[in-house]
């Protein structure tokens, strides 16, 4: 039966997914993909030639797969994938003549193990197909003939002469290379001068980061998206692509603290200056204009940690009516949640460590926003560095399956516990753009569909009453960042401004009893419990 059953078994699509080295890649039923065309007149014929080649193996295709026996479907990868490998890279004076035996042998074992009783075989041979399989056109054994250590081969089999694509898979390949080849100079030359797309380096694009890229710009209805290894890399280069030496910048007092350092430390020193207005002061952002030539208006919104909201529509016109862009970090707010550029500005910008990659486990940042703006920043990017890292940027893919799940349960709890806080005896006061307390609570209701996972409140006491309430709280992490699905807390005064006097933190508006918590996805009962706990133990 096994001799007689071979190519109504493996006809299609015959790879070994248990063997990532040695796969052949697309799916053959009825399909020609790339260099695959030459049709093999028979399964031990084709097995033989991957086998010479010492990078091919079957795969069984998925309907055959899922009526295996457990015990069968071993039998396949056991034999059928560890007999080729073994035979391939043998020291005989025939390797490749022995890993082709070999091979037909593990396939007639394989094929014997995995056929099931003749009832079962009928139906079994009429879900699987009997098309040819394909093998890369013009390579033969030349591929491995060039090479005469096996030092060379373990370097370049399976790949340098063409390897399979991995284009069925439902998540996203990771494309770990620092550089990308071209099979002949001509084919650079069709590139270098705009005649082909290809990738180049690794610092110019890859695969991997393209998706999340392409992902952030479908949610925030952006042309083109800038991914990068952090947040503040998007917020610097940023700045410095889009704001010409000497020029002017307006920014907002309560920001990032680290943003705020590079304005006010960094940017002086290539003549570029800053007015910082309150968030909602529109008569001081007309004056600044004014008096001003200012290129950018750049703030967050909500802001860190106070969480004050900037109308993005009425400043997004104002600076427009100048001949100013605008950028908006909406780290705190999500795609979700705010649609800065359908509002009007010119850029969105995340820190995607936090809600995008959700998950506390990357660092990555992005900017959105025009194809001629974001390309601006992207060319400087090239120029300066912060790629990021290909394996970050599935994390981020990963992360961003989920946002809008965690997202949903985040806005809910936060304002649970906003309301819950500001109704505590304990607490003094509590910033969230939910409440109605909120100075700009009526904009954020118009701007934003939900208010974010973060709340921020002040302790009724001193320092040292509200590091007990923090130590006293079981279920949250103290930690910076925010947005994951953890809950993490911090004291400002502690965490972002502890080099500072008590006098100068309290210019920034930062007092000693600021709380600022990040709510996770754990249960809104569990966090309400642990809360009021604490607040019982001060």
């Amino acid at each position: 039966m096994a001799g007689s059953s071979h190519a109504r078994l493996l006809g299609p699509a015959s790879e070994c997914r248990s063997c990532p080295d040695l796969a052949v890649a697309g799916r053959f039923r009825g399909h020609s993909y790339g260099r695959f065309t030459h049709e093999a007149k028979s399964v031990k014929a084709t097995v033989a030639s991957y086998a010479l080649s010492s990078s091919r193996i079957f795969k069984f295709p998925p309907n055959f797969v899922r009526q295996l026996s457990t015990k069968a479907r071993r039998n396949c990868s056991n034999i059928g994938v560890a007999q080729v490998v073994a035979a391939s890279w043998s020291n005989n004076s025939s390797p490749f003549q022995s890993a082709a035996a070999a091979a037909a042998n593990a396939v007639d074992a394989a094929a014997a193990a995995a056929v099931p009783a003749t009832s079962d075989a009928a139906a079994l041979e009429g879900s699987v197909g009997t098309e040819s399989l394909k093998v890369e056109e013009g390579l033969g054994d030349s591929r491995t003939s060039v090479f005469d250590c096996d030092g060379s081969v373990a370097i370049h089999a399976g790949e340098r002469f063409g390897r399979g694509r991995v284009d069925d898979a439902i998540t996203t390949p990771v494309v770990n290379t620092s550089a990308y080849f071209f099979k002949k100079t001509a084919d650079l030359l069709d590139f270098k001068e705009k005649r082909a797309v290809s990738f180049e380096y690794g610092r110019y694009g890859n695969p991997t980061t393209i998706v999340a890229e392409e992902k952030i710009s479908a949610l925030e209805g952006a042309e083109s998206t800038l991914i990068v290894a952090s947040g503040m890399c998007a917020s610097t280069m940023m700045l410095l692509a889009l704001v010409p030496a000497g020029g002017h910048i307006v920014t907002t007092t309560d920001c990032y603290r680290k943003t705020r350092i590079f304005i006010e430390t960094i940017l002086p020193k290539m003549g570029i200056t800053a007015t910082t207005i309150d968030p909602a002061d529109m008569n001081a952002l007309e004056v600044a204009l004014k008096e001003n030539n200012v290129s950018l208006f750049f703030t967050e919104s909500p802001t860190n940690p106070f969480l004050r909201c900037v109308d993005i529509k009425l400043v997004s016109e104002m600076c427009h009516q100048h001949g100013a862009l605008v950028c908006i970090d909406g780290t705190f707010a999500t795609p979700l949640n705010q649609k800065a550029l359908s509002l009007g500005a010119d850029l969105v910008l995340h820190s995607a460590t936090k809600y995008i990659g959700g998950h506390n486990d990357v660092l990555a940042g992005c900017v959105s926003g025009s194809l001629k703006l974001v390309s601006e920043i992207r060319n400087l990017h090239h120029v300066i560095g912060g790629a990021l890292n290909p394996n970050a940027a599935y994390l981020i893919i990963r992360g961003m399956k989920t946002l809008h799940l965690r997202v949903q349960q985040q806005n809910s709890s936060a304002l649970r516990m906003a309301k819950l806080l500001e109704a505590h005896p304990k607490i003094k006061c509590v910033y969230y753009p939910g409440l109605p307390s909120h100075p700009e609570h009526n904009l954020a209701k118009r701007q934003m569909t939900g208010f974010g996972g973060v709340v921020s409140f002040e302790v009724d006491g001193d320092i040292t009453t509200t590091i007990k309430f923090i130590d006293s709280l079981k279920i949250p992490y103290i930690a910076p960042s925010f947005g994951g699905c953890e809950s993490i807390i911090d004291q400002p005064a502690i965490m972002s401004y502890w080099d500072l006097n008590q006098t100068e933190r309290l210019k920034y508006g930062i007092k000693d009893n600021l709380v600022r918590f990040s709510i996770g996805i754990e249960d809104f009962e569990d966090l309400k419990a642990d809360v009021l706990q604490a607040l019982d133990a001060i």
